[in-house]
């Protein structure tokens, strides 16, 4: 049975409160007694997370995982473990409405995107489709036909986008996973809002059949994770262990000076201090760098972008714009004036600019910079104050992370303890064969750093 999600400001029936402690992958868990209890935390959901529960389907894959771990043992880390998966990807037997009252009657998924369809073979349980923003058209989280997502830190802010529900439903402890996609910072971006992991591999890692698509040339599916340790476990299940361990010892890390990355509030620029002490204390080398041409990297993102997001929706916005949210209506409207040659001049850029990037950057193994200029702001705002200048919120939270869509290298966001809202930095993997578990190696070294 598909069970719809509950009223936003309902009260969770499970004690799942506000900044909640993130669910985790335990070792030997009963698969139907974790999986029964996930569901109910979802159900109860006041955060505007769940679109969709699928608890009839998911306990009975939870039941028959406990026949099978008591008769041969687990498949791997992830038997058993319930996850949620964003409302852009297919999951068989639930429609995928994308945030959009254009996919209202959407029919239901006759199978699973192969990333869904790997994470079950793993022996994970797919519990809810999760919430997105329209069509994964913005990094606030809050436009969408079901409404916004609401931070779990702080009700009032926004929880970052566009994979909001499933940086919601891991920081506020529903769930120790959940998958996203990151077009421009989508899932990097609510995971450094919400205090969670948020990794985009490499481009083409992960493989995108499946999904909606917004702008296929910077689309990655990627995940959302309550600890480094989960989102490894997660990232070998559906593409093959990314390497031998190698811990942060010796590791060579940039920390990104150049005013692009350096252009953030204060909270923010203390938790890249942190991470980068935290890093050194752990034996990693780290040393300040320059990366040339990130200005031209980040200037080619719009061209790309629009043009093929404009592409995917010209014509349902010419037939149906009262379906689209205003605001992304509006967005899609201005995208159609771009000159037909912008595009390819812009994809030529950005491989041009990238190759030299990667050759400055030989020597190192990450780039540390912040995963967003801000922390998350209120509900419907859309300016901020960075560094004594006015900007909107939507650049304040995408500039730092588009880089790494544009190059295609693979990115994480890591949260750093501190006071107050969650705070994110971005660890940059140097090229498209990028270590990702060294990635995820520095990043529990960086969550364990003091606030």
């Amino acid at each position: 049975m598909a069970v719809p999600r509950s009223t936003p400001g309902a009260e969770p029936r499970a004690a799942v409160r506000a900044g909640a402690a993130p669910a985790r992958v335990e070792p030997r868990q009963d698969p139907v007694e974790h999986v029964a209890e996930a569901l109910e935390r979802l159900a109860g959901d006041p955060y505007g997370a769940v679109v969709t529960l699928d608890a009839d389907r998911a306990l009975r894959d939870a039941a028959a995982l406990r026949d099978e771990l008591r008769r041969t043992g687990p498949r791997g880390p992830l038997h058993g473990v319930a996850v949620g998966v964003k409302d852009l990807i297919d999951v068989a037997g639930l429609p995928t409405r994308a945030g959009s009252a254009v996919r209202a009657r959407a029919a239901p998924a006759d199978r699973d995107a192969p990333v869904v369809a790997r994470l079950r073979a793993a022996g994970a349980v797919v519990v809810a489709k999760l919430h997105t923003h329209e069509f994964g058209l913005g990094p606030t989280g809050d436009v969408a036909a079901e409404g916004p997502a609401r931070n779990p830190h702080d009700p009032t802010r926004i929880a970052g986008g566009s994979s909001s529900g499933s940086a919601v439903a891991v920081a506020a402890g529903y769930l120790p996973l959940a998958l996203g996609t990151d077009t421009g910072g989508s899932v990097r971006i609510p995971a450094a809002l919400c205090g969670v992991i948020g990794l985009k591999p490499a481009r083409g890692v992960l493989p995108a059949t499946g999904t909606v698509r917004l702008a296929p040339s910077l689309d990655t599916v990627g995940l959302l994770a309550a600890d480094p340790g989960t989102a490894l476990a997660a990232r070998a299940a559906l593409a093959g262990d990314p390497g031998r361990p190698r811990g942060p010892r010796g590791a060579r890390v940039g920390l990104a000076v150049d005013p692009y990355w350096t252009a953030a509030e204060p909270a923010v620029r203390a938790a890249v201090d942190r991470a980068a002490a935290a890093l050194e204390a752990a034996g990693a080398e780290v040393r300040e760098v320059g990366t040339p041409g990130i200005d031209e990297i980040a200037a080619a993102y719009m061209p790309i972008l629009g043009a093929e997001a404009h592409a995917r929706h010209a014509a349902t916005l010419a037939e149906r714009p009262g379906d689209y949210q205003p605001e992304s209506a509006t967005g899609l409207s201005l995208l159609a004036g771009a000159p037909p040659d912008e595009h390819a001049a812009a994809l030529r850029t950005a491989r041009r600019v990238t190759d030299r990037l990667a050759g400055h950057l030989a020597g190192f193994d990450a780039v540390l910079t912040p995963a967003t200029r801000v922390r998350a702001t209120p509900l419907g705002a859309r300016l901020v104050d960075v560094a004594g200048e006015r900007s909107t919120v939507a650049a304040a939270l995408l500039e730092p992370a588009l880089p790494a869509n544009v190059t295609g290298w693979p990115a994480l966001s890591v949260p750093v303890a501190g006071p107050g809202l969650p705070a994110g930095v971005q660890l940059l993997g140097v090229g498209d064969d990028a270590d990702e578990r060294l990635l995820l190696e520095l990043a529990e070294t960086v969550t364990h750093a003091p606030g």
